[in-house]
């Protein structure tokens, strides 16, 4: 099934989702600059909190670097704005939470397994999107150790 989704080199498939304010944000707003689209299943929870946190730190490194950030989850945009005050969080967030949304695009909304139940999940994954709007870099299954800073290292290299 995997090939069927987007993939290096691919187009980011363009799909808008809601702002914690009430807004809407979609990829192809940030044409011009190069973006980081993390993935994360929930907001106020350890590995998630500390994804963007690590995030947030490095944003003014990420914009240096002429990169946008975007973190996603299927949680609300009332949850997202308490998230962000409660952590003081300076990547942006959007609410993924419709059928047929960017996460089912990329295939990240799947199958998961914990304790021998399977459910539908967030799978934490980090796209990193070129200036012309193409997918350049993808990590599945991410571990949070490290990892923003190993993204801010590869958008600069880009």
């Amino acid at each position: 099934m995997m090939s069927d989704w987007p993939t290096i080199g691919d187009a980011m498939p363009d799909v808008a989702m809601e702002t914690p304010e009430g807004g809407s944000v979609k990829p192809s707003d940030f044409k011009g600059s190069k973006l980081v689209v993390f993935f994360y299943p929930k907001d106020n929870t350890p590995g998630c909190t500390i994804e963007n946190k690590d995030f947030s730190e490095l944003s003014a490194d990420f914009e240096a670097a002429g990169t946008k950030l975007l973190g996603v989850s299927k949680d609300s945009a009332k949850k997202h704005q308490n998230f962000i005050a409660k952590h003081d969080l300076k990547a942006p967030l959007a609410t993924d939470a419709e059928e047929g949304g960017l996460s089912d695009a990329l295939g990240v909304w799947a199958e998961k397994k914990m304790y021998g139940k399977s459910f539908m999940g967030m799978v934490r994954s980090t796209y990193l999107v070129d200036a012309d709007g193409k997918i350049a870099r993808i990590w599945p299954k991410v571990k949070v150790k490290g990892h923003a800073a190993e993204v801010l290292e590869t958008a600069k290299a880009l």
